[in-house]
């Protein structure tokens, strides 16, 4: 029995003990497990995933594809609105029908979905890689490397993004729209995550533990994977949260003028821009694609502000 003692006391607390200390993780995710604001936000953006990833399930279940007519849904004596109330909401279109062709809203909301988080999770990606490598490589480096990139920020970051976006985007072919939106964004979008990790590498490239390293030989790649990149983790995390939101919102307003996602695939935004003549007589059809991208972005960006919090309260722990 002594034995025993002795070697649970070598042993130490085990993870799941109670005296055990918190990982920043799990302080992080028991903050937002407090949160009903997060909490919610999290459950309709899973909700909105989940019927992004289903939606050829959503489509075989009731029967309508995001692109298929349905005139049987309108009225064509009414100049093409849908029958019923409430936008042709029925047991066989539980959103309703658009006006003129009676596509199928739920159909298009949820694959609407799929092209919007594709366009605004790749662009995130994209944008965060470019972000990091040049930022860290301006506040590592100094010197001219810095000047050199710091320069192309400023050059890109004085640019009205929204501008010259819709102009690039007009004289461009129309081939595969979803890879221009994302390259187009992520060019004008970079910057501004470059510029927090360039100063935020600029300060921990003197500290203590990044001049122990070096004085110690560490190489190059060391120092930046094992000490700095590190210690960039939550910033980024949180830059990058709430990145997806403003990008979803950008994808729905290009879209919205005609030089984003082109039919029939469908988008939000263009969903909202054929809504625009019919607001009056059918409300639903504006009503619901414009609450989904509200809720949506709102959500995104909620949790993203929540995660910022938890994290700055769990740094500071």
């Amino acid at each position: 029995m002594t034995t025993a003692i002795a070697h649970d006391a070598q042993a130490g607390p085990s993870v799941g003990a109670p005296g055990a200390p918190a990982t920043a993780g799990r302080r992080i995710l028991g903050v937002l497990l407090h949160d009903r604001a997060a909490l919610f936000s999290a459950g309709f953006l899973a909700l909105v995933l989940l019927m992004a990833l289903c939606a050829p399930v959503i489509s075989a279940l009731t029967g309508h594809g995001p692109t298929a007519f349905d005139t049987a849904a309108i009225d064509v004596d009414a100049g093409g609105l849908p029958k019923g109330s409430l936008g042709g909401i029925s047991a066989d279109h539980l959103l309703g029908v658009e006006p003129l062709n009676g596509r199928d809203i739920l159909a298009r909301i949820a694959y609407g979905a799929r092209v919007s988080f594709l366009i605004a999770a790749s662009a995130t990606v994209l944008t965060t890689l470019l972000g990091v490598v040049f930022g860290m490589l301006a506040g590592f480096y100094g010197g001219w490397v810095d000047q050199v990139v710091s320069r192309v920020m400023d050059f890109l970051m004085a640019f009205p993004a929204l501008i010259f976006m819709i102009a690039i985007l007009s004289s461009l072919p129309s081939g595969n729209r979803s890879l221009l939106l994302v390259v187009v964004i992520s060019v004008f979008g970079w910057p501004y995550l470059a510029r927090v990790v360039r100063g935020q590498t600029l300060t921990l490239v003197n500290r203590d533990f990044v001049e122990a390293a070096r004085a110690s030989g560490a190489s190059t790649a060391a120092l930046v994977f094992k000490e700095i990149l590190p210690n960039l983790r939550s910033s980024l995390i949180v830059m990058t949260t709430l990145a997806v939101p403003g990008y979803i919102g950008t994808e729905a307003g290009l879209s919205f003028l005609g030089v984003g996602v082109s039919p029939p695939t469908p988008s939000w935004g263009q969903m909202i821009a054929g809504s625009v003549s019919w607001y009056a007589v059918d409300p639903m059809y504006f009503a619901i694609p414009g609450l989904f991208l509200f809720l949506t972005v709102l959500s995104l960006t909620v949790l993203g502000d929540r995660i910022r919090a938890a994290t700055d309260a769990g740094e500071a722990a």
